[in-house]
C-alpha cells in the first residue's frame, strides 16, 4: 500500500549535542532520513540543537531550527510550523524523552499532530522498566530476575533477597548512563542513588547478574503490515556486563550454532511483532554460553547506535527505509538502494566479517578509570571489514590511530607473571593485548577462557595471530610465509618489525610476487544479485571487483577524518562531505576513504566511491595504485587527513589546496617565526625545546606563567600551563610518554581576549565570513570556550587589524583553501597564537550563521576558481542580523575520575547553539542547550584561588541580588562578608563535617565555582568537589568568565518569549540583499 495521504509536514526531532553514549550515529540516521523524507515529497522540519552537523543544513531539511531541545522550545516551533506529524524515533534517546513528554501532557492531541514511526504505547512498553517486563511475560520471553525499583531502600532490599552482584539500569536513560553492577552494598548505594536521579521517571532496575553469558544482539524492522526482516545480528566478544557501545562488535555473530540463532532470530521478531513496532529496532540478548537459555536485555524502538553499525557492515540502509515505513510502505514496496533491483523485503546476507572497536578517551583523561562497565565511556568507534576474522580484527586496530599494527602493543610484555595473570582479570581497553601477551607465554585457552569468560573461537583467533607473529620472528620470511601474513592483515610495517627487515624490503618482495590488496563489494546480498552501489573493502588473495571508472572525468580523493573523538570531532565529517559534493559539483569523481561507522561521509550515496579502510599510509597506497586519482585533498579530515599527506606526495598524488610545505611552515616553529617577521605580526614570546631542564630554563627567561605543548597535535593534546619549575617537571614527563618526533613549545602565557577568524583564500584574494570572540580568556582551548558570533567587545580599529592580519598571513602561506587563526587581544594589541592551513572546528557553525558556505568556496578555490568568479566579494563579510552562540558541552560523568577543570587541552565532546537577534537571549538560550536549566534551589558554593578573589567580588554580588545563598569557604566567605554579602562559611573537606562534599551530596545546591590551582593533584580538595559535583548533577563552572555569563543569562532569563530562528531563512537573506 503507498504512503499515507495525510502527511504533508513532518517535525523530526534530533539528537542534540554530541556527549558519550549519544553520539554520530543518530546524525547519520536523521540525515538519511530527512532526505527519504524530501524524496517522497513531504515538507521536513527539524530541530536540533548541534551546529556540527551536517544535519542541521539547510540541504537536509526545508526548515532548520538549531534551537535547544526543550519541550518550551518545541511547543512554539510546533505552534509556528503547525506540522501535522511527529517523527521521533532519529534522534536517540534525546527525541524520544521530549516526544513522550509532549504526548503526556496533551500538547501533541490539542494541535493534532500525529506520532509517526512509533506509537507513545510503543515507547512505553520498551522504555519503561516495569511494562517492558509485564510485556515480556506476557509473550514467554525471558528476563534476567528483576525488580523495578523507585526507592534506594527498595534496591537494597531487592539485592539482598537475590544476591550480589546485582546490575542497576536506569529508565528513558542513553548510553547506559547512571547505571552500573554492584558487587557490594555500598557501591549498591552509590550507583542506585545516581541512576534514581538520572532517571526521567525516576525508576531503577535492579536485576540478577548474569555476567559470563554471550551478549548478542539482532537489527530488525518491521512495517505497519506485520512484515519483518532481521536486518543483521551481532555479537559482542566481550561478555554480558560490558556496555555494547564499549565492546569489541563481531557482524553477523561467529560463535552461534544454527539453532541458537534461529531462536534467538524468532525471539526478536515475536518482540517486535508484540510491541508494534513500525521501523528499525534493536533487541540485545543475553545467551548461556553452556545450554539453550537466554534472556532479553533489553530492546531499543528506535534507531540506535547498532543500527549505524548494522547499515554500515550491510550495506541496507536501515533509517532510509524506517522513514519510508513511517510513511505508510510496506517493506517489499521499498526498493533496495543498493542493489537497485531487490526489496526491503530481503534479509541481507554478508560473505565477510566485520569488526567494530570503540575509541575511548583515555588519552585526553589520563586519571579517568579506564574498566569497562555498563556504563559506556568510548567517544566513537571504528570499523572494518575482511573475509576472515583476523584481518577484520587486525584492520580494526590500525584505524584507531593509536599506533597500534599488531597484537603486539603496549609495553605488556615487561609485567612479571603475576602481574599479567592479575592484568587478565581487568576488563579495560587493553583486555586483547594483555590475552595475547598470556599466549606468547604459554598460557592455555581453557585457563583464559576461565578467567574473562570471552568466547574460545575468539581466543583462538587471537592465538591465530600470536602464533604468526613468532612465525615471522623466527622462521625465513617464504612467499608462502608473506601471502598468510597479509592474509590475516598484518601491514608491511608490522612484518617488517617481526622479521628485522625494511618496510620497503617488505613491500618490494610483495609487488615482485604480485602479492596485492584485492577490492571487494558491498552489496547486501552475497553477490547474488548485480549490485548499483560502489562501496568497498579491500582483501589479499581474491579478485578484485573495482571498475576503475570513466576516464572522462577528474578523479579526486578525500580523505576523510576517522573516529570521532575528543578534539576531532563531527565538525571535520560535515567539511568532508560538503567538499565532495562541491568537487562532484565542479565535474570531478570523487572517492573517499573512511572507516568510521557513525557518519554520513561513509553513506553509500554520498561520494561516487567508498573505500571503508584504515587511514594509514599502506593501506591509502593500495586504493592509488588501483585507482590512480589526479589530486587528494586533505585539508577537511583533520589531522588524521593532515598526517598523510607526505606519505600521499610520495606515492605521487598531488596534494590540492595548500602546499604541504605551507602547512609545514605554519606548525615549524622556526619557519613561522620567520613569516610573522617578514609580515611584521607580534606573537607571544617563546621557544622550542627538546628536553626537561631546557625547558626549566625556557621557562625562567620568559617568566612564569607559561604555555607548554608538543607540536602537530590538534585539539591541545599534552597542552598546560605551568606556573613553576615542579610543573614543568610533571608536564614534560606527561608530553614524553609517547616518542616525540617533533619538538616541545614553551611560550609565555598571556592572558587577555581569544578572538578566532576562519577565511577562504584562492591564493590573492581572502573571504572572511565572520570573527568569533570567546568569553573565556586565552589559556581555555577554543573548543571548550563559549564562542560568540559577531564579536561583540570589539573596536573598529581591533577588528580592521585582525582583517588585515589574516590577509598578509594566508598571501604569506600561500594558502588555497581554508584557513584558521586564533588571536589574543591584550592590552589593545593583537598577537597571533596559531594559524591552521585546514579545516576548523568552527566551520560549520559559522557557514550556518552567516549563510557561507565555505567548504563549497574552499572545494572549488582548490581546484582552480577563484572568490570573485564564485560571486563573492574578498574580505570580511557584512555581520549577521543574528548573534549566535555556541557553548561546549561535556560527558564528564560518564568517565569516573576525569579531571573536569577547562585548560588548554580539549575536554568537551560535543557543542550547541544558541541564536537570537538580542545577545541575551542568544546566551540564554546556548545554556539551556546545554542543559544548564537553573535556578533550581538558589543556592550556591564559591571557592576560589586567592588571585580571583578580587575578580570574583561583582560576580557573586550579582547572584546575591538574584536572591542566590551563597555557602564559601574560609578565605572566600571572609572576603565576600566584607564586601556586603552574607555568605555562610562552610569547612573544606579535611576540615571534617559539615563540610563543601555534605553539602554537595545532600543535593541542597545547584551551582558551584571553584577556580582551581595549577598542578594535577588529585588527594587535593578542589579536584574531589569538582568530581562530586559532576557526579550528582551539579552546574560546576571552573573559570570566572563562564561564571560572568552565566550570571548575565539568568538575569535576562524568560522563557515566555523566545524567538525560534529558522535558519535556512538567514541564508536566503543574503543573496538578495
Amino acid at each position: 500500500m503507498p504512503k499515507k495521504n495525510n502527511i504533508k509536514k513532518v517535525l523530526v526531532i534530533g539528537s542534540g549535542p554530541i556527549i558519550i553514549g549519544q553520539a554520530a550515529e543518530f546524525d547519520y540516521a536523521g540525515t538519511q532520513a530527512c532526505r527519504s523524507l524530501k524524496e517522497e515529497g513531504i515538507e521536513v522540519v527539524l530541530v536540533n540543537s548541534n551546529p556540527a552537523t551536517i544535519m542541521t543544513d539547510k540541504h537536509i531539511a526545508d526548515k532548520v531550527y538549531i534551537e535547544p531541545l526543550n519541550v518550551d522550545v518545541l511547543k512554539k516551533i510546533i505552534e509556528k510550523e503547525e506540522p501535522d506529524s511527529l517523527l521521533p524515533t532519529l534522534g536517540g534517546q534525546a527525541a524520544l524523552n521530549i516526544a513522550m513528554e509532549l504526548y503526556e501532557s496533551g500538547f501533541l492531541a490539542e494541535k493534532k499532530v500525529e506520532m509517526i514511526g512509533t506509537t507513545s504505547e510503543t515507547i512505553k512498553k520498551a522504555e519503561d522498566r516495569l511494562e517492558f517486563k509485564e510485556t515480556m511475560e506476557k509473550i514467554g520471553e525471558p528476563c534476567a530476575a528483576s525488580e523495578v525499583c523507585t526507592t534506594l531502600k527498595g534496591c537494597i532490599d531487592f539485592a539482598e533477597k537475590i544476591g550480589y552482584p546485582v546490575v542497576i539500569r536506569p529508565a528513558y536513560t542513553l548510553g547506559g548512563s547512571g547505571g552500573g553492577i554492584a558487587h557490594t552494598l555500598e557501591e549498591l548505594k552509590e550507583i542506585a542513588s545516581n541512576g534514581l536521579r538520572l532517571s526521567r521517571v525516576g525508576q531503577v532496575l535492579v536485576e540478577r547478574y548474569i555476567g559470563g553469558w554471550k551478549e548478542i544482539e539482532y537489527e530488525v524492522m518491521r512495517d505497519s503490515y506485520g512484515n519483518c526482516i532481521t536486518v543483521c545480528n551481532m555479537e559482542n566478544i566481550d561478555p554480558v556486563g560490558v556496555h555494547t557501545g564499549d565492546s569489541i562488535v563481531v557482524a553477523p555473530s561467529q560463535t552461534l550454532a544454527d539453532k541458537e540463532y534461529q531462536m534467538l532470530r524468532t525471539s526478536a521478531l515475536n518482540i517486535i511483532t508484540e510491541l508494534g513496532i513500525t521501523g528499525g529496532c534493536n533487541v540485545q540478548y543475553a545467551l548461556n554460553p553452556d545450554s539453550f537459555e537466554y534472556c532479553v536485555i533489553e530492546v531499543n524502538p528506535r534507531v540506535s547506535r547498532s543500527s549505524a553499525l548494522a547499515s554500515k557492515a550491510t550495506g541496507y540502509p536501515i533509517a532510509k527505509v524506517a522513514a519510508k515505513i513511517a510513511l505508510g510502505y510496506a517493506l517489499d514496496e521499498i526498493k533496495n538502494a543498493v542493489t537497485g533491483k531487490t526489496y526491503a523485503s530481503f534479509e541481507p546476507a554478508l560473505d565477510y566479517c566485520v569488526v567494530k572497536i570503540p575509541k575511548w578517551p583515555f588519552d585526553k583523561f589520563v586519571s579517568a578509570k579506564r574498566t569497562l562497565t555498563t556504563q559506556m565511556k568510548a567517544t566513537g568507534e571504528v570499523m572494518s571489514i575482511c573475509p576472515n576474522f583476523e584481518g577484520a580484527l587486525m584492520k580494526a586496530l590500525r584505524s584507531l590511530e593509536q599506533n597500534i599494527y599488531s597484537l603486539n602493543y603496549g609495553g605488556f610484555g615487561e609485567l612479571s607473571d603475576e602481574e599479567l595473570e592479575k592484568a587478565l582479570y581487568l576488563i579495560d581497553d587493553h583486555r586483547l593485548f594483555y590475552i595475547a601477551e598470556a599466549f606468547r607465554r604459554g598460557y592455555d585457552i581453557e585457563k583464559i577462557h576461565a578467567i574473562n569468560k570471552i568466547d574460545m573461537w575468539f581466543l583462538n583467533k587471537i592465538k591465530v595471530l600470536v602464533d604468526m607473529e613468532s612465525r615471522l620472528k623466527t622462521e625465513e620470511l617464504t612467499v608462502e610465509l608473506l601471502k598468510e601474513a597479509k592474509r590475516m592483515e598484518f601491514p608491511d610495517k608490522a612484518i617488517a618489525q617481526f622479521t628485522g627487515k625494511g618496510e620497503a624490503e617488505i613491500k618490494a618482495m610483495r609487488y615482485r610476487n604480485n602479492i596485492i590488496a584485492a577490492f571487494k563489494m558491498v552489496d547486501t546480498c552475497a553477490a547474488e544479485f548485480e549490485s548499483e552501489t560502489p562501496y568497498y573493502y579491500s582483501c589479499f588473495g581474491s579478485q578484485n571487483e573495482v571498475e576503475p571508472g570513466d576516464n572522462m572525468r577528474k578523479k579526486v580523493i578525500v580523505l576523510g577524518s576517522g573516529p570521532i573523538r575528543i578534539g576531532q570531532g563531527i565538525e571535520f565529517d560535515y567539511c568532508s562531505v560538503h567538499s565532495v559534493w562541491a568537487l562532484a559539483d565542479a565535474g570531478y569523481e570523487t572517492i573517499i576513504i573512511n572507516n568510521n561507522p557513525e557518519t554520513v561521509s561513509t553513506d553509500f550515496d554520498i561520494a561516487d566511491k567508498l573505500y571503508f579502510e584504515p587511514l594509514t599510509p599502506e593501506d591509502v597506497e593500495n586504493i592509488v595504485r588501483l585507482e590512480k586519482p589526479d589530486g587528494a585533498v586533505v585539508q577537511f579530515g583533520g589531522q588524521t587527513a593532515i598526517k598523510l599527506t607526505e606519505a600521499i606526495m610520495k606515492m605521487g598524488v598531488p596534494i590540492l589546496g595548500t602546499s604541504s610545505d605551507d602547512v609545514d611552515a605554519a606548525e615549524d616553529r622556526e619557519r613561522f617565526d620567520e613569516i610573522l617577521e617578514q609580515c611584521k605580526i607580534p606573537r607571544p614570546a617563546g621557544t622550542t625545546v627538546f628536553t626537561t631542564e631546557e625547558a626549566i630554563q625556557a621557562a625562567n627567561e620568559l617568566g612564569y606563567p607559561v604555555l607548554v605543548r608538543p607540536s602537530y597535535v590538534l585539539g591541545g593534546q599534552g597542552m598546560q600551563i605551568a606556573v613553576n619549575d615542579g610543573d614543568i617537571v610533571e608536564f614534560m614527563a606527561i608530553i614524553n610518554r609517547d616518542v616525540q618526533e617533533h619538538p616541545i613549545l614553551v611560550d609565555k602565557y598571556l592572558v587577555g581576549k581569544e578572538v578566532e577568524v576562519d577565511g577562504v583564500c584562492d591564493g590573492n584574494d581572502i573571504l572572511i565570513p565572520g570573527i568569533m570572540e570567546h568569553i573565556e580568556r586565552a589559556g581555555v582551548h577554543s573548543g571548550d570556550s563559549i564562542s560568540v558570533y559577531p564579536a561583540q567587545s570589539l573596536s573598529d580599529e581591533i577588528i580592521e587589524k585582525l582583517e588585515d592580519y589574516t590577509g598578509r598571513l594566508a598571501r604569506a602561506l600561500h594558502v588555497k583553501g581554508l584557513l584558521n587563526i586564533q588571536f589574543i587581544v591584550h592590552d589593545n594589541e593583537v598577537y597571533v597564537i596559531e594559524v591552521n592551513p585546514r579545516s576548523s572546528r568552527t566551520v560549520p557553525y559559522i557557514s550556518k550563521v552567516t549563510g557561507i558556505p565555505i567548504v563549497d568556496i574552499a572545494s572549488k578555490v582548490i581546484v582552480g576558481k577563484s572568490i570573485k568568479e564564485l560571486g563573492y566579494a574578498p574580505g570580511l563579510q557584512k555581520k549577521s542580523d543574528y548573534i549566535a552562540i555556541k557553548q561546549p558541552v561535556f560527558s564528564f560523568e560518564k568517565l569516573r575520575g576525569a579531571e573536569i577543570s577547562l585548560g588548554p587541552e580539549m575536554k568537551s565532546t560535543g557543542e550547541v547553539l544558541g541564536i537570537a537577534r538580542d545577545f541575551h537571549e542568544a546566551l540564554y538560550k546556548s545554556f539551556l542547550g546545554a542543559g544548564i536549566n537553573l535556578p533550581r534551589t538558589k543556592k550556591m558554593i564559591c571557592t576560589v584561588k586567592d588571585s580571583d578573589k578580587e575578580e570574583l567580588i561583582p560576580i557573586a554580588k550579582r547572584f546575591y541580588d538574584l536572591g542566590y545563598e551563597i555557602y564559601a569557604t574560609r578565605s572566600t566567605a571572609a572576603v565576600l562578608n566584607e564586601n556586603g554579602m552574607k555568605a555562610t562559611r562552610i569547612n573544606k573537606i579535611h576540615d571534617g563535617s559539615p563540610n563543601v562534599l555534605d553539602l554537595i551530596l545532600a543535593g541542597e545546591v545547584d551551582l558551584i565555582i571553584d577556580t582551581p590551582t595549577h598542578g594535577r593533584d588529585k588527594s587535593r580538595d578542589g579536584f574531589l568537589i569538582r568530581r562530586n559535583a559532576i557526579e550528582t548533577g551539579v552546574t560546576c563552572l571552573t573559570s570566572l568568565d563562564t561564571a560572568r555569563a552565566l550570571v548575565t543569562s539568568l538575569e535576562n532569563a524568560s522563557l515566555n518569549n523566545l524567538s525560534v530562528v529558522d535558519i535556512a531563512e538567514i541564508a536566503i537573506d543574503k543573496i538578495w540583499d
